[in-house]
Parts: structure tokens; C-alpha cells; sequence
């Protein structure tokens, strides 16, 4: 269930020549390439000995501090209320890098774990939640942040016998976007593209509902959308906006929404379902979304705090650190 979304060195950069037409740009090429090796070699390799690189390459990278990590920082010292500047934070910024590439090295090598070793390495509580409504035909939205192993989780629902559905973001090249849809369909996910290709929409809500509606889970990341459609909540302090998909999917459908809350667990993975958020009885649509939408925000936040180290949160998150747009004033 992760970053599901995707890789966030899966968005353009610019080449500094310009690309054949119809061709991706060298960078976009260059990262797709790199992703193929991973998935090519990794799951060959040693677990530890793949455990090592991808630990060396987390240290190599954080002691770089380049922009990514100084965002890590900047986030997580609002959750631990420092500055990132703080040697405790510094600290705290290694083990989430650490996490955030432990993350990947399990990617590559996914294909190799047997249906035991997850099942086996999982420690889950509060799955009742999922399975009870299930049982009764009720469909169910997991609301989870991006942390731990999202694709993990995902085939721990899988292997428990609810093939779930759930969207991504299109990356570029194509190519990267469409191995991604491989892999995680070959985890027994059904993969919707978050927009059409070439821009637009997907049409992926519809298909959603459809889903819920037939009694099955659906799985989304939720703790981030800076676009206008998100929905404005207090974290941690301050103001983002998170997704609205959730809760309106929820009260569309009749569906229950449960909030997740990932992390890892020495050699294994800990997953926590939370119980329901409830339709308010009383608003507007927009008014229900906004009281539930907050909710998963407290739920998130709690479960962040606990395992901070493996929230994979390397983008500008609260509105008061987006740069201000030209025009737009102060």
C-alpha cells in the first residue's frame, strides 16, 4: 500500500538537450533504467548483504544533507516539536532515511519473499476491523500515511485472502509508471492511474465506488494533497491539506473508513488498523468531509509520532512551507 504514488525521483527533470519527440527525456530514461537494475539484480543478492548497501547508500546520501534530506528534517522536527537544526533531529533524520531505503531495497526484492515470510514477519493489529465488515459485505477504505513498507501491507491483505484496489500516480517515463502497475499487480493489487494519460482525469473515483460497492477494500495514501481539491486540516501544530478522496468515497458508498498506520519491526513489518471514523450525522458533504478528514489527520498524527523514524515524508507537507506563487503576493 505505499507511496503509492510512486518514487519521487519518478518526476521529470529537465534535460539539458532537448529529447527526440515522442522520446522521454534523458534523466526521465536514466531513472526508469535504474529502476529495471533494481528490480533485476536485488533479488538475487544476499538479504543482509542487500541490507548493507541499501544502508550505506541512506548514510552516504544523508550525510550529503542535500534538499531531500533537509526537507526529511524540516518535517520531522514539527513532529517532535525541535528544530531541524537539533542533533536529535539530525539523528532522527538518518534512522528515516535508513527506513526510507530499507523501503526500497524490500521493493526490489519482493519477489522473493514466500507467502509465509510476510504473513509470518507481519504483526497486525486491529485486522478485525477490515475482516468483520468484509464478512458483512460492507466495502472498506484503509486511509493510511506514507510510512513503512506500503507495498508490504498491501500484500499482507492480499495473502490474508482481499485482493484490494488502489491508484497511483503516473510517473515519467511511461514505461517506469507501467512497471510500477506490474509489480504491484503481480502483489495481487488492482492499480488505477490517479490521471489519464497525456493529463486529466482517470476516472479513478467511479471505479472505486464501484469496488466499495461490491464489498471490497480499497487502500489510498492520505496525509498529502496541496492541490485546491484537498482538504485543509491541523497537523502537528499547523495547516495542510490532506485528501478528500477518502471520506467522500465513505460517505458515498457506505463504506467504512479505517485509518492505518505503518512501521517496521526489527526484521519484520507492525501494521495497526484503527477503528471506524464515522459519517457525522449532520452537514453539508463537504462539511462531513472536512470533520472525518480531520480525523485521520489525529489518527496519522499519533501513529507518526510513535514510529516518526519511519514516516517517508521527503516533500514540503504544511502550507506555510510552500514558496509563495509569483503574483500571488506575501
Amino acid at each position: 500500500m505505499k507511496d503509492t504514488d510512486g518514487p519521487s525521483p519518478g518526476r521529470s527533470a529537465r534535460s539539458a538537450r532537448p529529447a527526440r519527440p515522442g522520446a522521454a527525456p534523458l534523466a526521465d530514461r536514466l531513472v526508469a533504467a535504474a529502476y529495471t537494475v533494481g528490480w533485476a539484480v536485488v533479488r538475487y543478492v544476499p538479504e543482509r548483504v542487500a541490507a548493507w548497501f541499501f544502508r550505506v547508500l541512506a548514510d552516504w546520501l544523508w550525510r550529503r544533507r542535500g534538499k531531500s534530506v533537509r526537507r526529511l528534517e524540516a518535517n520531522l522536527a514539527r513532529v517532535v516539536g525541535g528544530d531541524p537544526g537539533d542533533p536529535a533531529v539530525r539523528e532522527l533524520s538518518r534512522a528515516g532515511m535508513r527506513s526510507y531505503f530499507r523501503y526500497w531495497m524490500e521493493s526490489f526484492r519482493f519477489t522473493a519473499y514466500t507467502r509465509e515470510r510476510v504473513l509470518d514477519g507481519t504483526r497486525a493489529t486491529g485486522g478485525e476491523h477490515i475482516f468483520d465488515n468484509l464478512a458483512r459485505g460492507r466495502g472498506v477504505v484503509v486511509a493510511l500515511p506514507h510510512m513503512g513498507n506500503y507495498d508490504l501491507a498491501g500484500a499482507w491483505l492480499v495473502h490474508m485472502g482481499h485482493p484490494f484496489t488502489t491508484v497511483q500516480e503516473r510517473l515519467k517515463p511511461e514505461s517506469l509508471f507501467e512497471r510500477f502497475v506490474a509489480y504491484r499487480g503481480r502483489l495481487g493489487m488492482e492499480v488505477l492511474p490517479l490521471t489519464a494519460k497525456g493529463g486529466g482525469s482517470a476516472m479513478a473515483f467511479g471505479t472505486l465506488a464501484k469496488r466499495l460497492r461490491a464489498g471490497r477494500p480499497v487502500c489510498l495514501p492520505a496525509e498529502r494533497d496541496l492541490t485546491a481539491s484537498g482538504v485543509e486540516v491541523e497537523f502537528f501544530g499547523a495547516r495542510t491539506r490532506m485528501v478528500a478522496g477518502p471520506a467522500l468515497l465513505a460517505i458515498q458508498t457506505g463504506a467504512a473508513l479505517l485509518p492505518a498506520v505503518l512501521w517496521f519491526e526489527g526484521n519484520g513489518w507492525g501494521i495497526r488498523i484503527h477503528e471506524e471514523i464515522p459519517v457525522p450525522p449532520e452537514g453539508t458533504r463537504q462539511e462531513k468531509v472536512a470533520v472525518m478528514t480531520q480525523a485521520l489527520a489525529a489518527v496519522f498524527e499519533k501513529g507518526i509520532a510513535e514510529h516518526p523514524e519511519d514516516w517517508h515524508m521527503l516533500q514540503r507537507l504544511w502550507l506555510d512551507d510552500l514558496e509563495p506563487r509569483p503574483g500571488a503576493g506575501s
